[in-house]
């Protein structure tokens, strides 16, 4: 029987430092939906596991990614979540001007006199793949294609014909925890009798089913096929949940924002628009807010020293084993 992670991993500074290059820095990152940015001028920011990212839509009309910082003095180029900038990105803190493909147009107080080549300091390009409309960005050039990252749930989708509808509205919400305790829980059904009432009596006598395909954890509750929950529950390693029902879908982002500390990240897609959301919204913030109470919990308590490592269940916590089988190779 598999032994969980040691609890010092969760929350740890050096578990940290450790997973932002060798988790974060080589996987495919969620940023948004294309039409988030349909303009040209358009731009999506973020902060994952503190990589500061963003995307703008050009005036040739691609979507690009670049790193959220001047080549300068490492100044912000945009503030937010999400804008729109006229023709050019200009870094906040002294004025240097970027074209939206990322060369440096105009840096202030700079001349060839000083030796200075602008061809030389354009923005930090990230490598940017998109499917389904859903944008991604991987810090590694020689990672494998989004496509064969998302093969088996490409598959899946196909197979039961359900789409990816349009970006309706975004939700956070901040948890005082480890992301992996957050992903940890995602990952299993094994808790949903004890945290989610109202969810164990829509599935009735469902059989909750968890598989792993590739880099997808599919999870499945057998016999559920018209009601609320029917679709896929969807689970892209390191950190994307994405849920496809048959009138809507959410993106659920575990966004770690340093050690102990997380945020989630909804983007709720239907297109109909926020209206047509209806009770989806309601039990996304009840479901989250019972999540939420027990991570915090378990946290508190891998903090709190009486604990050191558990046992999973090979029933019903396979995809866990997956999952710290491979944190356990990036802290070996």
């Amino acid at each position: 029987m598999q032994q969980t992670l040691p609890a010092r991993l969760y929350g740890c500074p050096d578990a940290w430092a450790r997973e932002r290059p060798e988790v974060f820095g080589r996987a495919w990152l969620f940023l948004g939906h294309e039409a988030e940015a349909a303009e040209t001028g358009d731009w999506v920011a973020t902060d994952i596991a503190g990589h500061r990212l963003m995307m703008v839509r050009g005036k040739d009309g691609v979507l690009r990614a670049f790193h959220n910082v001047c080549r300068h003095r490492a100044g912000p180029l945009v503030q937010g979540e999400r804008g729109h900038c006229e023709g050019e990105l200009v870094c906040a803190y002294h004025g240097w001007r970027y074209a939206l493909d990322g060369r440096l147009r105009a840096a202030t107080g700079f001349g060839a006199a000083d030796g200075f080549d602008p061809r030389e300091y354009g923005l930090f390009p990230v490598r940017t793949e998109i499917w389904r409309g859903l944008v991604f960005a991987n810090l590694a050039a020689d990672a494998p294609s989004l496509d064969d990252h998302v093969a088996p749930l490409e598959a899946l989708l196909s197979e039961r014909g359900l789409t990816v509808a349009k970006p309706a509205l975004r939700r956070a919400h901040a948890l005082a925890c480890d992301w992996k305790v957050y992903v940890e829980n995602y990952l299993e059904g094994y808790h949903i009798g004890a945290v989610h009432p109202v969810l164990a009596d829509e599935l009735g006598s469902a059989e909750y089913r968890v598989r792993v395909e590739g880099e997808l954890v599919i999870q499945e509750a057998v016999g559920v096929n018209d009601g609320p929950q029917a679709g896929v529950w969807g689970w892209l390693w390191p950190n994307l949940g994405i849920n496809v029902y048959r009138d809507g879908a959410m993106i659920e982002r575990m966004t770690p924002i340093g050690p102990g500390r997380t945020r989630l990240d909804y983007l709720f897609l239907n297109d109909g628009g926020e209206g047509a959301l209806g009770d989806a919204l309601a039990a996304s913030d009840r479901l989250t807010a019972e999540d939420a109470a027990i991570c915090e919990a378990v946290q508190a308590n891998l903090s709190a020293g009486a604990y050191d490592r558990g046992v999973l269940s090979p029933r019903h916590e396979p995809a866990l084993a997956w999952f710290q089988t491979r944190l356990a190779k990036v802290h070996a």
